[in-house]
Parts: C-alpha cells; sequence; structure tokens
C-alpha cells in the first residue's frame, strides 16, 4: 500500500486531497499546524490509513513511516487576508518549509509535488497564459510576498530536481472553489456566496471586467493526482480555461442562490491582476486531463455539500 504526505492537508485543497487519496486505497500523512488549515476539514475522516501531524514544516521535520511514495506539498497561507496577515511567515514557507519538505522527499525517494500558482505569472502581458511565460509580478507590492514564495520555491524544486536527482512536480494552481473554502478568506467565490445567501450587497473590486476562470474542486484533485503519477517535472497549469469576468461571477452566483442581493462597487486592490486563464494545452497532451465541472454546476454542488451554515460563516473563526 502506497503511502502518501500532504502538507497542508487540513486545508481546503489539501483535505479534498486526502479524501481522494484514501478512496484510491492510499495511506495518508496529513501534516498542518492550523495556522490556516481547520480541523473542520478533516473531523470527517475516520478511517486507519489516515494520520494528522501537527508540525510547522518551516522548522525541520521527520515522520516515522519506513517508507513515504508521494510527497503533496500544498502548505502555504494563500488567501489575501491571510498572506498579508501573514507575509513573514508565507515568505518561509515558501523557502524554509518548501526546502525541508524536498530534503523528506529526497530521504524517502518520493515523487514530490509542490503546489504553486497561477500568481507566479503576476499582472500577465501573455493572455492565456502559457507554462513558458516568465511573469510580470510585482516583488515588492502587497502580494509580492505569496507571489514571490511560489516562484523561489518553484525555482528551489528544480534545483534539488536537478541538482539532488529528486524526483519532481510543479502544478500551477488557477483559481478553484468547492466545499471547505472559509467564508471570510478573501476571494471571489466564497465572498459573493457568503454575501448573496444573506441577501447582502456583492462587493466587485473595480468595475468588474477583471476576468479569472475557476475550477471546481473535484477537477483539480483529479488533475493534481494525475500529475504526481506522471513522470513530469516542468511546470503544467491546472485550472478551467473558461474566461469569466467577476461581474459574470457575481450574476451567476445571484442566479444559482436566488438571491435578492444588490451589486456594489469598490477600488481594485493594489497589484489585483486584470487577466487570468490557464492555457492548459500541456495538461490535455500530457495527462489526458481537462475539467468537466461547468460553474453553475459546481457552485449548486459547492452550496449542497457544504451547506448555507458554512458558506456564511457561522461559527468560524
Amino acid at each position: 500500500m502506497a503511502t502518501a504526505l500532504v502538507t497542508g492537508g487540513a486545508g481546503f485543497l489539501g483535505s479534498h486531497l486526502c479524501d481522494e487519496l484514501l478512496r484510491r486505497g492510499l495511506r495518508v500523512v496529513c501534516v498542518d499546524n492550523l495556522e490556516t488549515g481547520s480541523l473542520r476539514n478533516i473531523a470527517h475522516i475516520r478511517d486507519a490509513r489516515f494520520r494528522h501531524l501537527n508540525l510547522d514544516i518551516i522548522k525541520p521535520y521527520f515522520v516515522d513511516d519506513e517508507q513515504v511514495d508521494f510527497v503533496y506539498h500544498l502548505a502555504s497561507p494563500a488567501s489575501p487576508i491571510d498572506y498579508l496577515r501573514l507575509p513573514l511567515h508565507t515568505l518561509k514557507v515558501g523557502s524554509h518549509g518548501t526546502h525541508h519538505t524536498l530534503g523528506l522527499a529526497k530521504q524517502h525517494r518520493a515523487r514530490f509535488l509542490i503546489a504553486s500558482t497561477s500568481e507566479v505569472y503576476g499582472d500577465p502581458q501573455e493572455h492565456p497564459q502559457k507554462e513558458t511565460y516568465w511573469g510580470h509580478v510585482n516583488p515588492i507590492g502587497p502580494r509580492g510576498v505569496y507571489d514571490e514564495a511560489k516562484r523561489y520555491a518553484e525555482a528551489l524544486t528544480m534545483a534539488y530536481h536537478r541538482q539532488q536527482g529528486v524526483d519532481t512536480a510543479i502544478m500551477r494552481i488557477f483559481n478553484t472553489y468547492g466545499a471547505r473554502m472559509r467564508a471570510h478568506d478573501g476571494r471571489a467565490i466564497p465572498t459573493f456566496l457568503r454575501q448573496a445567501l444573506q441577501d447582502r450587497p456583492i462587493t466587485v473590486f473595480g468595475d468588474g471586467s477583471q476576468t479569472r476562470s475557476f475550477c471546481y474542486v473535484d477537477d483539480l484533485i483529479r488533475g493534481m493526482i494525475a500529475l504526481a503519477e506522471s513522470g513530469h517535472n516542468l511546470p503544467v497549469n491546472i485550472g478551467n480555461p473558461r474566461e469569466h469576468t467577476l461581474l459574470e461571477l457575481a450574476e451567476t452566483v445571484i442566479e444559482v442562490t436566488a438571491s435578492k442581493s444588490e451589486l456594489i462597487f469598490e477600488a481594485l486592490p493594489t497589484d489585483d491582476p486584470q487577466v487570468r486563464q490557464p492555457d492548459i494545452t500541456l495538461a490535455r497532451d500530457l495527462l489526458g486531463w481537462e475539467p468537466e465541472v461547468e460553474l453553475h454546476d459546481g457552485l449548486r454542488q459547492t452550496i449542497e455539500q457544504a451547506g448555507v451554515e458554512a458558506l456564511v460563516g457561522a461559527g468560524q473563526r
């Protein structure tokens, strides 16, 4: 029986990954110090093949399993609210945390996958974004701590691959949504759903013409595992190539929730990207992967699986 280690395994994406790996018959070691993750996300798991270790990956850490076959490195503050609140921590997770986790993968001769981000492209001058595009990032802006932490983590991953022989993969994740999103994490879909489900005004930044591409979590996890099980070492975009403006997203959320919410407009945050759309040609050709869930259906599934109480933030910190 193969064993997978998942850093950030009590987070939104990490917990869904743990679920799917268990469903596929693997043992799963979840490493998460709960800085931004939550025990609520893994409380439903009642399986002897699963265990949670409360460890801080910024410091050297070890697991006592004789063998780890896959390392999925997802740990990082990822929402604007988190990385603006924890700028130094975010940088240290990208540097120290990635270094220690790569070292663990090397020790076990495990396949290592890092969850990078579309934010490495910054405010792109190329559209849609291909993996060969080097990006247009402001390293000293407020978002730079997250963008540059991920860019550094990619460089570190490739250094371990080239010099130390670690079998690595780099996954550039585009906007993803689904149950277990934190209602107050500052990102568009959880914010719009929370506001719409309470019939409150929906806050759209700028004029709403900036675009995003939204991938349902089940599709993303399927792509993540496919990449981990491939032999590919260079970056691969995993996301939904169907582009929506934020205004279109807000209108879709109102439709799906049958909300009475009205739209209000506020100033754009600093360095907010104007466009975001993945070119997934490589994922299609290499992995045979593409997303299957349309936005309307994904939003409905999110509401059904999460429940209104969770989506409006009742009882959350």
